[in-house]
């Protein structure tokens, strides 16, 4: 997408562009979980400022890249950064805090699970509903693609890493269904009475059911109360010295008390 034109003049005949009218365009790459919530922001934005803001939701670990190698202005991130993603000279800001609900089909009895039970089912060790008070049927494993800053961060939070020749590397089971999003995960869950997946809290809808986890329900309330510990950062990334001004005072913007309220509209959870 091109940066829109706002001004133009003719001279001798001919449509020249004034650059000096021209709004500026930041650029904003990474997480898909975050990109909502980015949008929604850019458009606030750049409603009373001379600016165009691009965004592009590839992934967590895509958008972490593109700060250190500087391709776009601001990455965006739904998990911590790895030990090996971090440098001196790449800053990270919390622009939000969201929670990850595990959701499974309208249908199905289950209502909560333990941090342990997510784990096991994930891992492969539990593969029947009626181990863990459901029917006897067989448990589809729904997750997301590698890339996914909200599936790294699901793994961190229910210790779905293990050692591999030094390696860590992903304990969930390679038979499970990988999704590219959060929509796609969800409709992959909405459409089989017998599938678990998790999603971003904010994406959570009538279509699936989320189940509690320890005894609590995801929501905000839960989430700021400590009760609900699946949840997870919403960063912005960036490398010293590569942010246009128009992109600092982009994202200086968005720690105000004026779009931390777009953030609580959007179904998550403010830093005031």
């Amino acid at each position: 997408m091109k940066a829109k034109v706002i001004g133009a003049i003719t001279l001798a005949g001919s449509m020249m562009f004034n650059p000096a009218m021209a709004a500026e365009t930041i650029s904003v790459v990474g997480s898909s979980s975050v990109t909502p919530l980015m949008e929604v922001f850019g458009e606030t934005y750049a409603k009373s400022h001379d600016v165009v803001v691009e965004v592009q939701g590839p992934g967590s670990s895509a958008g972490i890249r593109a700060a250190h190698d500087g391709s776009s202005d601001l990455g965006m991130s739904s998990r911590d950064l790895k030990s090996s993603e971090k440098a001196s000279d790449i800053q990270e800001v919390v622009i939000a805090r969201d929670g990850i609900a595990v959701v499974i089909h309208n249908s199905n009895p289950v209502t909560d699970l333990s941090k342990e039970q997510v784990a096991q089912i994930y891992k492969g060790e539990i593969t029947n509903w009626k181990q863990v008070g459901g029917e006897d049927k067989p448990i589809v494993v729904a997750t997301r693609d590698t890339a996914s800053g909200t599936r790294g961060a699901f793994e961190d939070i229910m210790s779905l890493k293990r050692k591999v020749n030094g390696k860590t590397v992903s304990a969930i089971s390679q038979r499970a269904q990988v999704a590219s999003g959060n929509g796609q995960l969800k409709t992959m869950v909405a459409s089989n009475p017998f599938s678990i997946g998790y999603i971003s809290l904010s994406s959570v809808d009538d279509s699936v059911k989320a189940l509690s986890i320890e005894g609590h329900t995801p929501s905000v309330e839960a989430i700021k109360a400590g009760d609900y510990s699946v949840q997870r950062p919403f960063l912005v990334v960036y490398k010293d010295g590569r942010p246009s001004k128009a992109a600092l005072d982009f994202l200086n913007w968005m720690k105000t008390a004026d779009a931390q309220k777009i953030v609580s509209e959007q179904g998550l959870i403010s830093t005031h």
